[in-house]
């Protein structure tokens, strides 16, 4: 029986490679980790990372340099990967520790450099939208960052922000808003000739308008059609039933950990503020199978038969 292979995000809760790389190369050296369930604290999986287990790894990040020296042993080891990487440039007001648009730029090209631009992805994303934060201000900023990443990458994707009740509480009193029709015309225009200008395709990801008339697609940030144009192989094209509505995803298993990510975007969904985040943190060991406390997995009858039938099949 062959034996499934996963996607697996590493990972929209968190940035992995900015803040975690130690413990993610010590997962791949032992072959598992653990993730506990969002909902529910009690409910904690084993998810296999061996290289025949595994289709590709999916990074997200604002920072990727501490991860970089491991990816030779990723290639060496036989893994498929590509990024999701985030260049902004919003002031400290908004994002307190992040890189600077400096620091990413030079990071974005080291990065294109080292794997090759076809599996670096450039996100401006997410687009606010403020009395500051306008339209003028973001085709200005995505114009001078795509003319900066030019020739290290061959794809863009953006999307404006989703304000929910938390994010505008944390952001008060700079009240971010919905744009208006005409305000989303004027800048996806913009946005959409600059991409084509600099060489990129562009794309939207988990967008609820129709951006299509001004060159941007709908998008799928883990995408089956990329991975098969990147590494040629084919994998799973259903979509991921735990993403949003909107979110075109395919089917993929998140090993980060929510409230971890120490990067103080007001912004950001998966962390909710910087206290909770410090405390939780505070319980990583990166020899430890989960990310952050000390989570052991539970075997599961499937896992046994998957592992067993591996070991005959070797």
């Amino acid at each position: 029986m062959k034996r499934k292979k996963s996607i697996i995000s590493a990972s929209r809760r968190t940035d992995i490679p900015a803040f975690f790389a130690e413990w993610f190369i010590n997962r791949i050296r032992a072959g598992y980790c653990t993730n506990v369930n969002p909902l529910n604290k009690q409910q904690v999986s084993r998810i296999s990372l061996k290289p025949e287990d595994v289709e590709v790894i999916v990074f997200w990040t604002r920072n990727p340099e501490p991860l970089m020296p491991y990816l030779d042993e990723l290639n060496e080891r036989g893994y498929r990967y590509y990024f999701q990487y985030t260049v902004l440039n919003y002031s400290r007001h908004y994002d307190q520790r992040g890189p600077t648009l400096e620091e990413a730029v030079r990071t974005f090209k080291k990065l294109s450099e080292q794997i090759g631009r076809k599996k670096v992805i450039w996100r401006y994303d997410p687009i606010l939208f403020t009395d500051d934060l306008d339209v003028k201000f973001h085709a200005k900023q995505y114009a001078e960052i795509a003319a900066a990443l030019e020739g290290n990458t061959e794809r863009s994707i953006i999307s404006i922000a989703d304000i929910t009740k938390n994010i505008a509480m944390r952001m008060s009193p700079e009240a971010p808003r919905e744009p208006t029709p005409e305000e989303i015309e004027e800048l996806m225009t913009d946005i959409g000739r600059t991409a084509i200008k600099r060489g990129m395709e562009i794309y939207s990801c988990a967008e609820r308008y129709d951006l299509s008339k001004y060159g941007i697609l709908k998008g799928k940030c883990i995408d089956d059609e990329l991975i098969k144009h990147i590494f040629g192989v084919d994998v799973t094209n259903k979509k991921d039933k735990g993403q949003r509505e909107e979110c075109g995803c395919v089917q993929s298993k998140d090993i980060g950990m929510y409230n971890t990510c120490r990067h103080g975007c007001k912004y950001c969904y998966a962390t909710r503020s910087n206290a909770p985040a410090a405390e939780i943190c505070a319980t990583h060991n990166p020899s430890s199978p989960s990310l952050v406390g000390q989570f052991e997995p539970e075997v599961s009858r499937e896992d046994l038969r998957e592992e067993n039938q591996g070991k005959l099949n070797l």
